[in-house]
């Protein structure tokens, strides 16, 4: 049994937060001692955390603030490996770790495209943290782990991060016996009686997401009954509700906020999109793939194309083009729904919990060189 330590911010509705919540869960599962530490504490996952996972909360007021507290909290607990996700929390996990004498044994890992991620949030610290990471990548002893060969093209592409600096691991995103898992029943009324053709999309009401182009797609199809629900809050709310009454599609397009069982809506969709502009490795598209529901997808940097096997899986589309998005949900919606349902459902399956867990232990606990 090895004992395990992942270090985060706190465990809010983020799709990082999540998949470290469930890498946690999955790394008990495969007889790991786990431990669980937030910088600053609570969030939404807390509470579906399994209970076997030891939940360590420092309670510092920033981010920025945690490098005393986990600096002894490192020096007085020995762990086989340490591992840290996001980057502000890695530039902190980092310092930390090399004031504790525990660098050799920290990990630290990517979630999202470099590139792009530097420029979304506006605090100063997160911006410097974004500046001082890439030299600190290259001076750790460990590769960065990081969530799609095209998140890790990245580091290496945009910064001075060498391609011995890196190193992939797959998301945990789907439970191992996910296939024998009958979704549950939709909440939302558009989905319990669908009188017309249904799409989904689910996150963040953000810039990233794409859901402008989405709704400028919605107006574009071929069928002007279809509807259009996306799951998530954010403050672009009241922009995309203008945007859908500029179109004239207000009456189709609803945007009920959170949903604790997206993948239930989706199930019962006619079609799932993902119009992002980029990402790391999108949980939620393996999510929909499993539920067999048809999808369409941007190509966006990054995880997609991986994803979706170049487009054999579903259709990729380019980023910010929403005529072209408009004509891939036009054939999804023309052919029928099951047509390549369990090329969809196998494409999701390199992402279970017991897989997952595999390259992130060869990642963190590499075997010595015979």
């Amino acid at each position: 049994m090895k004992k395990l330590l992942i270090i985060l911010h706190d465990l809010s509705a983020g799709g990082a937060e999540k998949m470290m919540a469930r890498l946690a869960s999955a790394l008990v599962d495969a007889g790991n001692d786990v431990t669980l530490l937030m910088l600053t504490g609570g969030g939404l996952h807390a509470t579906h955390l399994d209970p076997r996972v030891k939940k360590v909360e420092l309670r510092s007021l920033r981010t920025a603030r945690a490098v005393p507290a986990l600096t002894r909290f490192l020096r007085a607990n020995r762990f086989d490996a340490q591992l840290a996700a996001l980057t502000h929390v890695n530039v902190v996990a980092i310092v930390a770790a090399w004031l504790s004498g525990t660098l050799a044994r920290l990990h630290v890992s990517e979630r999202n495209a470099f590139s792009h991620d530097k420029h979304v949030n506006p605090d100063l610290m997160v911006r410097l943290a974004y500046r001082v990471a890439p030299l600190l990548y290259r001076l750790i002893p460990n590769p960065v782990i990081c969530v799609s060969r095209g998140v890790a093209q990245d580091l290496v592409n945009t910064t001075i991060a060498r391609r011995q600096d890196v190193t992939i691991a797959d998301n945990p995103v789907l439970d191992d016996d996910f296939r024998d898992k009958l979704p549950g029943p939709p909440s939302h009324p558009w989905l319990l009686e669908k009188s017309s053709p249904v799409l989904v999309a689910v996150g963040r009401l953000a810039p990233q997401k794409g859901f402008d182009t989405l709704i400028a797609a919605l107006a574009a199809l071929a069928d002007p009954n279809v509807r259009l629900i996306i799951f998530g809050e954010g403050a672009l709310r009241d922009r995309l509700l203008e945007q859908a009454r500029r179109l004239d599609v207000a009456d189709r397009v609803d945007l009920p906020g959170y949903t604790p069982d997206p993948m239930a809506e989706v199930a019962a969709a006619s079609c799932f999109v993902l119009s992002s502009r980029f990402e790391g490795s999108p949980n939620v598209l393996v999510e929909a793939l499993s539920t067999g529901t048809p999808v369409v997808s941007t190509r966006c940097p990054h995880g997609p194309q991986d994803i979706l096997i170049g487009g054999l899986v579903a259709p990729l589309v380019a980023v910010d083009d929403p005529i072209a998005l408009a004509r891939a949900i036009d054939l999804q919606l023309s052919i029928p729904r099951d047509l390549q349902r369990q090329s969809r459902i196998d494409a999701a399956a390199r992402f279970m919990n017991a897989s997952a867990v595999e390259t992130y232990l060869a990642a963190l606990l590499p075997r010595p060189s015979p």
